[in-house]
């Protein structure tokens, strides 16, 4: 039996059953490498909540085995996570990361202050080491230039983690999936291969990214007024194809929105963004600009309520009004759980005279992620011994393992994980060990990691049903009633005739409660207050057939 020494330890904290929070722990011995560091976006489930983490407790706890943390590519979902990290680890531990998603991380910790970090520069066919560790990075073909595989080579065996991407074979920025460096790896021997599944359910090969630009520029060339494009800041290959088009039709481009604003200033600094000085301005100077000589390039694909487009759709941008004749080119697929948000922003942008022009419509966007036949085509490139499927939903990677079954791998040797799940890897093979700590950790404004779900449970109840408030006051030497209680409602509406009588109606149901245990010698209010909420509980249902929150206080006088 391999000793625990001897044993390579694989440990997704993130990225499985979800899409989003990537977060990866390779282990072996007193040494430790993470792959990826990214956030997800909160749904409807989530009120209140702003960015979601993976729950990385199990890094800070042996941070003195951490030899460093590589990133794949810039996206939030691998990269996110960073500063949240940083400020439990300290900024003493090296990231990797190519050039572009170096400049990305550095601007994201410089918004959050975090000063001086040890950021490593990699490049694809480079090589590092860290601790045993060997890494060597495979170029590899996705929304975002500058991604990269991770082939790790440890003392037991060796994993090719292929962060995201897509076999384009016409990449706009001439910068394909390097299967060289791939079947290079293959012939060292792979051990594990831990790869993207997000497209696993879509048949066939995913679209090239330049069939976007096609679409692109004849939607341009058609448009008689002004054109708003919104997109993911982060999709700097769609932001190349954006520019060109507009270029093209003789419009200069405009960019609003934070984070948009920011990507692009730091993608053109580093050369993977190319427009010309005097083809583009900021959202100010495009006020004097007529509206068939601009392209506004906008945040907001997903209908954040506080996005460029939204407020565009809404008429409170400070800079642009969504006018009739405009077209507006949604250029995503909303993230699952967004649909709704994203319809209002349509119909509003159609309320407001624009054509408005997305996936459904025309070809604006293509996924990066592989389909089912690229990653049939992985598989049989790289041959792996073992394998994970990795980066999605359950349907997303038993879709994929049997994708790998089809090409010959032994179900045996599938692993399908939960976040959390150890694979450990020896001599002896490969088995799931135990479970470590893995979950969520909420970020909230100010707060980050104390957001009980008893809080958002609240927070759900509160915008579905409402909430009744019931302050009573009652004698402290008695027990008795001191007064009429005090009835409040917010956020609901209860049938039975005119408002002021059926409050009359729950205050007199409120007063039989309190009667009812003075009379028993309640003096616990821990028990008064109960009493009062199911009474309140069983009368509003009655009425509304909802079910409030329903806040109880009792004084003493």
């Amino acid at each position: 039996m391999a000793s625990k020494q001897n044993r390579l330890r694989v440990i997704p904290l993130g990225g499985l059953d979800e899409i989003g929070k990537n977060m990866t722990v390779i282990e072996y011995g007193d040494d430790m490498v993470v792959i990826d560091a990214g956030i997800m976006f909160p749904d409807d489930d989530s009120p209140g909540v702003d960015l979601i983490l993976p729950d990385y407790s199990y890094i800070v706890k042996r941070k003195h085995k951490l030899r460093g943390i590589i990133i794949t590519h810039g996206h939030e979902d691998h990269t996110g996570a960073l500063p949240y990290l940083l400020r439990d680890l300290g900024n003493n531990v090296p990231i990797l990361g190519t050039k572009l998603t170096l400049g990305l991380i550095k601007g994201k910790l410089e918004e959050h202050r975090i000063n001086k970090p040890k950021l490593r520069e990699i490049k694809s066919g480079g090589h590092v080491s860290l601790g045993p560790f060997g890494f060597d990075f495979i170029a590899m073909n996705h929304s975002i230039p500058d991604g990269v595989a991770v082939f790790i080579r440890t003392p037991v065996g060796n994993i090719l983690h292929t962060g995201d991407f897509k076999l384009d074979q016409t990449p706009i920025d001439g910068v394909p999936t390097d299967y060289a460096g791939l079947a290079k790896a293959a012939r060292t021997g792979i051990t594990l291969l831990m790869s993207d599944s997000t497209n696993a359910e879509s048949l066939g090969h995913t679209p090239s990214e330049a069939v976007v630009g096609v679409a692109l520029r004849r939607i341009f060339a058609d448009a008689e007024q002004r054109i708003i494009v919104a997109s993911f800041a982060s999709h700097i290959h769609r932001l190349q194809q954006v520019c060109d088009a507009a270029v093209a039709a003789g419009r200069k481009v405009a960019v609003t929105g934070r984070s948009m604003v920011n990507n692009t200033k730091i993608a053109r600094e580093l050369g993977y963004l190319h427009i010309a000085d005097a083809d583009i301005v900021d959202a100010y100077e495009m006020q004097g600009l007529a509206p068939e000589d601009v392209v506004v390039l906008s945040t907001g694909s997903q209908g954040e309520p506080l996005s460029a487009l939204a407020r565009m759709a809404n008429r409170d941008h400070k800079t642009v009004t969504v006018e009739s004749g405009d077209t507006v080119v949604l250029s995503a697929t909303p993230v699952p759980g967004n649909e709704k948000a994203v319809s209002r922003v349509i119909n509003r942008l159609f309320k407001s005279g624009a054509q408005v022009v997305h996936k459904g419509t025309a070809q604006v966007h293509v996924s990066g992620h592989a389909a089912a036949e690229e990653l049939k085509l992985m598989l049989n490139i790289t041959k792996p011994t073992y394998f994970v499927p990795i980066h999605g939903e359950t349907r997303h990677l038993h879709a994929h393992a049997k994708l790998a079954t089809a090409v010959g791998i032994q179900d045996k040797n599938i692993f399908i994980l939960e976040n959390g799940a150890c694979l450990e890897i020896s001599e002896n093979g490969a088995k799931v060990a135990e479970h470590v700590d893995s979950g969520v950790v909420y970020v909230d404004g100010l707060n980050i990691g104390d957001i009980a779900q008893v809080v958002l449970r609240d927070r759900q109840v509160l915008s579905n049903d409402g909430v009744a408030l019931v302050i009573v006051a009652i004698d402290a030497q008695t027990g008795k009633s001191a007064g009429e209680a005090e009835l409040v409602l917010r956020g609901l509406m209860l049938a039975g005739g005119d408002e002021e009588a059926v409050l009359t109606e729950a205050r007199q149901r409120i007063a039989k409660v309190l009667q009812r245990t003075s009379t028993e010698g309640v003096t616990d209010h821990g028990v008064v207050k109960k009493a009062l909420r199911d009474s309140l509980s069983q009368f509003i249902w009655e009425r509304s057939r909802r079910r409030p929150m329903i806040v109880a206080v009792v004084m003493e006088v």
